[in-house]
């Protein structure tokens, strides 16, 4: 019996199959080294892949750069570190931010805001404005004192309670802004509890009448490089609704801190 042929356009299916089949257990190695794997059992085992298999695959990401090999087993590669530099200078925070706050002020209705440090204080990159009719003083590019608002506060998670008195000393020496800055004992302890919950609030301490709820958003070294927050008015934002909204924050920061880089341990 004469052996079967296939139209070439089959042929080519199979190609690229087996090519998207290749190029994802090459990523899968990547990751892989990536969370820690310095060996080829040890990729295996977080591959799913036969020994060689992943000694094929792994051949080839280092013969590429993507992987390197050294005396203490496989590492990322300079080719990766190349292209992650190329890709932070791609997206920038706003861009990349950007997307998830128009998906949250419109479940909100409220002030959304995305801000990073400078220095002592924090700078606001962006602001999508409530729908309730009610203008917050906030603009793009101002800059206030990090102790005394949400979104500072969430960049401050990290810190130690020393960083956190010398910053709280400031904002309460800066100008006065019309809010009601807490007495350090109450602040110090709502930043405990913030550093449990991942999210911070604004109890109209930095502007009269006005709270907000903010979380942290983390880069690819898993440090806190900007903060988002919601802010409204006291009437559409007493203590329930904000404490409502907190796990909300925390899934939109995690959302653009994946698109910076972040990956969530857990």
């Amino acid at each position: 019996m004469p052996p079967q042929r296939y139209p070439d356009s089959m042929k080519a299916g199979t190609d690229i199959n087996t090519g998207v089949q290749t190029l994802e257990r090459g990523l899968r190695v990547i990751d892989a080294v990536a969370d820690g794997a310095t060996d080829l059992g040890a990729i295996g085992q977080r591959t799913g892949l036969n020994r060689s298999t992943a000694q094929r695959l792994t051949a080839a990401l280092v013969r590429e750069r993507f992987l390197r090999q050294d005396p203490d087993g496989y590492r990322l590669g300079p080719r990766l570190i190349q292209l992650g530099f190329q890709a932070r200078e791609q997206i920038s925070l706003v861009s990349a931010a950007r997307e998830e706050l128009e998906r949250l002020a419109q479940e909100v209705l409220d002030t959304v805001h995305l801000v990073q440090p400078e220095g002592d204080e924090v700078l606001y990159l962006d602001k999508i404005s409530g729908r309730r009719g009610y203008e917050l003083r906030s603009r793009i590019g101002a800059r206030m004192p990090m102790a005394l608002t949400g979104v500072g506060k969430a960049l401050m998670l990290d810190m130690d309670e020393d960083a956190w008195r010398r910053l709280f000393d400031l904002g309460r020496a800066a100008p006065a802004a019309g809010g009601a800055p807490l007495p350090w004992d109450a602040w110090r302890d709502a930043m405990r509890t913030a550093r449990q919950s991942g999210v911070t609030f604004d109890l109209a301490e930095n502007e009269l009448a006005v709270r907000c709820v903010a979380a942290p958003v983390r880069d690819a070294r898993g440090q806190i490089v900007a903060a988002i927050s919601v802010a409204a008015a006291e009437p559409w934002m007493d203590r329930d609704r904000m404490v409502a909204l907190g796990p909300r924050l925390r899934q939109a920061a995690a959302a653009i801190s994946s698109r910076i880089g972040w990956k969530d341990p857990a």
